[in-house]
């Protein structure tokens, strides 16, 4: 058993303490022995050694879980979620059941700016973060094409509400280094980093992507940024999970766009790659280290109709001694993966449907591997 060291300091006190209360009391009994001999004194009682009892160390486990949903806003009907501290609570026993949960948040945090040139604007005010913790997400990504909707006014406000935020926000900075910074965990002694980059080609990428002097969402081409952050989080975490926004508006297969950034992302280290954005639910499974999830589908979202509600939780097993143990080398550390198939409901929240219903979804979950070249079981 190893021993806390200042567990071991303590006993070491303990015992010095002792050994001082025996001279004293060796003390006491020749002082009784110097009266008259008429009197005789007592046999002095040894003092009984004590220890302070050692706690027992909680063993680490041997699985953590990890999940995720797919894109979350709070436009429209879906507003006043956003100022109620429980308003997704029905998501804790889904999303929020993992060890680590993780979801996109499709939104500038803002209730100011000004408008960007688009068909659609997404703000939420600074109590969605609170009511993301309270579903118990753990941590969001803002690398989409909705996080600057607001421009450089409503950057400032996201910017400003991140510093406060009482979850992590990545994918998103003052500037290219903390777009690209990591959140950072240690779950069952597992040390974690989770990435966001925004692989969607539209106006935010075009006037609000992160450099080395301005703000913006982390974008993953080229590549190479995000590919180094990768690479060197593999060095110094135990697992490491991107979070892409990335894939075609409708389209239920991966671009070859996605497929390469998922190959480089997995070259580089990366033990699970997930994303959304397609508002479709696409094919999931493992290439060679990695858990691979190319469409999580929308989540909390405005729209309540078929295919567009179809969505679901990917909740992936980790083997945690493998992990700390720094065994991800050829194979993948992602030894199960279990999707809760969910539709969107009228009031804009994700919700189990009825058994036949979860068979249905649950296949097309399935069927829709066969054009990502994913592999159903770990290698």
């Amino acid at each position: 058993m190893q021993r806390r060291p200042g567990l071991v300091g303590l006993t070491v006190a303990t015992a010095l303490l002792l050994s001082a209360c025996a001279g004293a009391a060796a003390g006491d009994v020749g002082t009784a022995s110097s009266a008259p001999a008429t009197t005789s004194a007592a046999p002095a009682t040894p003092a009984t050694p004590t220890t302070t009892p050692l706690p027992t160390p909680t063993p680490l486990p041997a699985t953590i879980t990890v999940a995720f949903g797919g894109d979350i806003h709070f436009a429209d009907y879906l507003a006043p979620l956003a100022t109620q501290p429980d308003g997704l609570a029905s998501l804790r026993s889904t999303l929020g059941a993992a060890d680590l949960s993780m979801a996109n948040l499709e939104s500038a945090v803002t209730t100011g700016g000004a408008a960007v040139p688009k068909e659609f604007h997404f703000r939420a005010p600074r109590s969605a973060l609170t009511t993301l913790a309270h579903a118990g997400v753990d941590v969001v990504t803002m690398a989409n094409n909705h996080g600057v909707d607001y421009g450089a006014g409503g950057l400032k406000d996201t910017l400003a509400a991140k510093r406060t935020s009482p979850i992590p926000i990545v994918g998103i900075g003052a500037d290219a280094a903390e777009a690209f910074a990591p959140a950072s965990f240690t779950v069952g002694g597992v040390r974690i980093a989770a990435f966001g980059a925004d692989q969607v080609f539209d106006v935010t990428l075009a006037s609000h992507r992160a450099t080395a002097t301005s703000g913006g969402v982390a974008a993953s081409s080229p590549i190479t940024q995000l590919e180094a952050a990768v690479s060197s989080a593999r060095r110094k975490f135990d697992l490491v999970i991107v979070y892409l926004h990335w894939g075609a508006d409708y389209q239920s297969c991966p671009r070859p766009l996605d497929r390469s950034t998922a190959a480089t992302l997995e070259a580089a280290g990366a033990d699970i790659v997930v994303g959304s954005h397609s508002h479709r639910v696409n094919g999931a499974g493992w290439l060679g280290r990695a858990y691979v999830d190319y469409g999580l589908g929308n989540f909390v979202w405005w729209r309540s109709h078929e295919p567009d509600s179809r969505t679901g939780v990917l909740t992936l097993t980790v083997d945690a001694a493998a992990a700390r143990a720094g065994r991800h080398r050829g194979t993948s550390v992602v030894s199960a993966a279990r999707w809760t198939p969910m539709l969107v409901g009228t009031d804009g929240i994700p919700a189990v449907p009825g058994s036949a219903d979860r068979t249905r979804l649950h296949g097309l979950w399935a069927d829709a591997r066969a054009c990502t070249g994913l592999s159903s079981t770990p290698s």
